[in-house]
Order: structure tokens, then C-alpha cells, then sequence
């Protein structure tokens, strides 16, 4: 069962992609239904400048709502922590 967490916030993937160590673990992003050949089958969708993925609390990107689930960036390091605080002013409401 998917973990929700207490916090996250959406950001434009075009920003997120601001950070000089940003990578993408594209396999991950969710499923979408196309049609291909007459039948219907599920692919995973193509991330682009335009989409919104989600930073979580503990700082991990995910492509939906869910802190463990569609993980697109995990390396969370110091450098990262203080460009989400700096670049992108994420803060983690007090209540």
C-alpha cells in the first residue's frame, strides 16, 4: 500500500531540472493508456519541462502524490537540500 506523507509540494520539472546533479529515473514515472494498434495498453508517460512532479518531505522526487511511490530522484544530498531550500524555498510548515 502507498505511503502518503505529511508534506510535499509540486514543482515544475523545469525547475527542478535547475540543479546541476539532477537526474531522472524515467522509468519510473506513472502509467498512461495509449492506444497502439487498435489496443489499449499502458506505457510509462514522457516527462517533460511542463509536467509537475512532487518533492517530499524527506526530500525524494516522485511523479505523483506518494513519498514511495514513482521515484524519480533519490540522491538526496546536502547540495540538493540547500538548492530545494534556496532555489526552490521549500519549508516544511511547522504544524
Amino acid at each position: 500500500m502507498a505511503t502518503m506523507g505529511k508534506y510535499c509540494k509540486a514543482y515544475s520539472l523545469q525547475k527542478l531540472r535547475e540543479f546541476s546533479h539532477w537526474t531522472e529515473r524515467a522509468e519510473n514515472t506513472r502509467k498512461e493508456k495509449k492506444e497502439v494498434d487498435v489496443k489499449e495498453v499502458e506505457v510509462n508517460r514522457v516527462l517533460t519541462d511542463d509536467d509537475f512532479l512532487y518533492l517530499q518531505e524527506n526530500y525524494v522526487v516522485t511523479d505523483g502524490i506518494f513519498k514511495d511511490e514513482n521515484i524519480i530522484f533519490d540522491k538526496i544530498t546536502p547540495q540538493w537540500q540547500k538548492f530545494c531550500q534556496n532555489a526552490l524555498l521549500f519549508e516544511i510548515p511547522v504544524d
